[in-house]
């Protein structure tokens, strides 16, 4: 994946941070940049930390995968998002376990089903997942849409819906971590 990506991108945040959030993988603007979430996704997701109530400088951001996957199409050859294999992510594993180590997270916010499934190996659809929390090695993981999600999605109902979704998993983490210990089931 490193061989057309501009450079890594690496989490950043307080390292003493209570929450992560984890995305898939870099886009193009994080590719050119070297930092998560700065593109039209970060914007999203910046509105949806907002409206929870929350300040970003207080979050750990990072993805899944550190290199932007891509391949170019269209009349003015984009550089556009390719989601990466099962191999792919788990070669990223130990760059993301090390993230977790470090850190220390009490809640991590899975932004989307790869997220998820590099967090906790969980291979079923990420709507059985929406609205609950998952107990994983000691912390809290919130699995949630990621925003990008948003920016496909053009019935605005839905797209409302979807936003609403990511807003309420922010809110929800700070219900889990401060209202039960990160230990306890659900």
């Amino acid at each position: 994946m490193w061989r057309n990506a501009t450079q890594a991108v690496a989490g950043i945040g307080p390292a003493n941070a209570r929450v992560m959030l984890v995305g898939e993988q870099p886009g193009d603007h994080e590719d050119r940049e070297g930092t998560p979430f700065v593109g039209p996704s970060g914007k999203l997701l910046d509105e949806a930390i907002a409206k929870a109530g929350l300040s970003r400088d207080t979050l750990y951001l990072t993805n899944a995968v550190k290199h932007f996957k891509w391949e170019t199409r269209g009349p003015n050859d984009e550089r556009l998002h390719s989601p990466p294999a099962q191999r792919e992510r788990e070669a990223y594993r130990y760059w993301l376990d090390g993230e977790l180590g470090h850190i220390a997270p009490k809640v991590v916010v899975a932004l989307g089903a790869t997220a998820l499934k590099a967090l906790t190996g969980h291979r079923t659809a990420l709507s059985e997942y929406l609205g609950k929390t998952i107990e994983h090695k000691g912390r809290i993981v919130v699995p949630t849409h990621h925003p990008s999600y948003l920016l496909r999605v053009t019935d605005e109902k839905i797209r409302a819906e979807v936003f609403g979704t990511l807003v309420k998993a922010l809110v929800l983490r700070n219900r889990s971590w401060t209202a039960r210990r990160p230990s306890a089931r659900r």
